[in-house]
């Protein structure tokens, strides 16, 4: 990670900051809410991380700021960014509730609007699941996970044409939250599986069936994520 952050140090005599910078901030930042090393609630204080991160502070806000942005992480004036709380069981189930009655259909809509160039994005980012790169450690392992996860979801209501629902999921930051709240659980492996049957419910063109896979994924994954609440 410092490689990377050599570059803002060379890039002081030009004035410009390049991209990779914030880049890397933001994904050192983000692997570390992820993994819950900056536990739920907790603060994170800015000078600490530049140091930590051999960078300056200015990236770090960045970085902080996007996060914030995807829901994260939280400012508050005078006191400045915490982690994101945990979520409680009842927002946990208020969520699959309203996941179960939308997620099915879009999923029905987007196999009605299916194109050959959507389904080949879709069969890309389920392929990015599966066959990423090797984690750099354990704790990487579930954040590029949930990163794929939501743009596999996110891509189905793309196609769906439905913005609002889209719009509505995408601000509830539903994938971030949750893979924080499974982190280290049995989730990837059987989340593909299930993902394997929606994208054969997109390739025959079934909207009833995508409709229905879609339905036992979102409750499956419910299942398997109320055991962080015993």
């Amino acid at each position: 990670m410092r490689v990377a952050f050599a570059a803002e140090r060379e890039s002081k005599s030009t004035g410009i900051r390049p991209i990779s910078v914030v880049e890397g901030v933001y994904d050192s930042i983000y692997h570390r809410l992820m993994s819950l090393e900056i536990a739920p609630g907790a603060r994170i204080p800015i000078d600490v991380l530049a140091r930590e991160l051999n960078v300056s502070q200015t990236p770090i806000r960045e970085a902080l700021s996007r996060l914030e942005r995807e829901g994260l992480v939280h400012k508050a004036h005078l006191i400045g960014y915490s982690a994101a709380p945990q979520w409680t069981r009842k927002q946990f189930e208020d969520l699959y509730a309203f996941r179960l009655l939308i997620e099915p259909e879009g999923a029905r809509l987007a196999a009605q609007n299916m194109t050959p160039e959507a389904l080949q994005q879709l069969e890309s980012s389920a392929a990015d699941m599966g066959n990423g790169a090797p984690p750099v450690d354990r704790n990487t392992r579930y954040s590029r996970f949930a990163r794929a996860d939501a743009l596999f979801h996110d891509e189905i209501l793309k196609i769906a044409g439905n913005e609002v629902i889209r719009a509505t999921l995408f601000n509830q930051h539903v994938h971030l939250h949750i893979f924080r709240l499974m982190f280290h659980t049995r989730v990837t492996q059987e989340a593909l599986e299930e993902h394997e049957s929606l994208l054969a419910a997109f390739r025959s063109g079934d909207a009833q069936a995508a409709h229905d896979a879609m339905h036992v994924h979102i409750e499956r994954s419910r299942d398997r994520l109320l055991s962080a609440f015993e």
